[in-house]
């Protein structure tokens, strides 16, 4: 019932809000689009919240070109389809100048072929699938993508664990679970290891044993899996049930803490790759953190770090660009070099991809520690 009061206030303010914008000349409109709710709801929330604070920092020091910036945000509730819908309604409806989202690739690569029909600038904060920059030139990300984030992992589990013999358990109706574990295979076989079995499951799945059991009698010496949080947990439960006592491996997906709430301790020993480390000293990153804990009471997970970042690069390439042409916009992304993120530097490659450096993270005694980190 919460939730559906929470979503029924946020549609109601979001109405108000498109109403009190199309009268007010001022305002700098932003589109935004993310999983509220629905199955990977941390996500978008916490996309959100750091959307929201970078917004309201540069609305505090005087906005952008003269105006105040207001962003227009829409839940599409984990679904691809909603996705689409939510990205039409923000093109056509609210006509916003930019747009920021998705998370998830597969509702990023659902959405963008309309942002991109439109020529409106989109800019994914952790999509890290090649494909979704593929879809145009008006499509930007801001973080990493697959092909590193799997390389690197994979040359990881084999140079500094020393495992040589690993399974993997993918999602296979999710591109950025397919995609990760195309990447990681190929590494790991490149670099001597073996992949001595591969079994997949489909999101909102509960019971993966029949897998498991499956995957155990291999032997392996790790288990890759490049899912989401919401099946993470139940996994690593599962396998430890079942015996199956080998480090698992995981992807930017895992970042939740949704991870340790539903794998408890079973989830101790694993490591996964992610955009920020919650410990690192840097303080660029433990002023922000001190500054999200003020306003939000919580530690950001790097959903939320990514989605400041994100604001801000596009902010930034906007007050370069020196005016709302979408196309202009579109060239200030793609010609940004050394923007200060706190995830790290931020390069746009020739493909509109960010460059950028990524850490390895271990969950040991239940909290999650830095282990590693990779520059591209």
């Amino acid at each position: 019932m919460l939730k559906k009061i929470l979503t029924f206030s946020f549609l109601v303010l979001t109405s108000l809000s498109v109403l009190s914008c199309k009268k007010n000349e001022n305002v700098l409109l932003i589109g935004e689009y993310g999983s509220l709710t629905g199955g990977t709801a941390t996500f978008g929330q916490s996309v959100h919240k750091g959307v929201k604070m970078a917004t309201e920092e540069v609305n505090q020091q005087g906005g952008l070109l003269g105006k105040q910036i207001q962003v227009i945000t829409e839940d599409d509730q984990s679904k691809p389809e909603e996705a689409k819908n939510a990205i039409l309604k923000l093109i056509k409806q609210n006509q916003v100048k930019a747009i920021i989202g998705e998370v998830a690739s597969s509702r990023s690569l659902a959405a963008a072929p309309e942002a991109q029909k439109a020529k409106i600038p989109m800019i994914s904060p952790a999509s890290t699938n090649p494909k979704v920059t593929e879809v145009g030139d008006y499509i930007f990300r801001a973080c990493f993508v697959d092909t590193f984030q799997g390389e690197a992992m994979a040359k990881f589990v084999f140079e500094k664990l020393g495992l040589k013999k690993v399974s993997i358990l993918k999602d296979i109706k999710n591109d950025y679970s397919v995609g990760l574990a195309d990447f990681f295979e190929k590494t790991f076989k490149q670099s001597g290891g073996e992949i001595v079995e591969i079994q997949s499951y489909s999101e909102g799945d509960i019971d993966f044993r029949a897998q498991l059991t499956s995957i155990k009698s291999k032997n392996p010496e790790g288990l890759y899996v490049p899912g989401y949080y919401t099946e993470v947990g139940l996994i690593a439960r599962q396998a430890k049930e079942l015996g199956l006592n080998i480090p698992m491996m995981g992807g930017d997906g895992w970042d939740s803490a949704k991870t340790l709430e539903i794998g408890g301790s079973a989830v101790n020993g694993a490591y996964f790759s992610n955009h920020y480390a919650v410990d690192d000293p840097s303080p660029v990153v433990q002023q922000f953190i001190q500054k999200f804990k003020k306003q939000f009471h919580e530690v950001p997970d790097a959903m939320a770090v990514l989605g400041y970042d994100t604001a801000r690069l596009l902010y930034d390439a906007i007050q370069r660009a020196g005016s709302e042409d979408a196309g202009k916009i579109k060239e200030a992304l793609a010609s940004t070099q050394n923007f200060s993120g706190i995830s790290g530097q931020i390069k746009m490659d020739e493909k509109r991809n960010a460059q950028k450096r990524l850490v390895i993270l271990k969950i040991e005694d239940g909290k999650i520690k830095f282990a590693d980190a990779v520059n591209p």
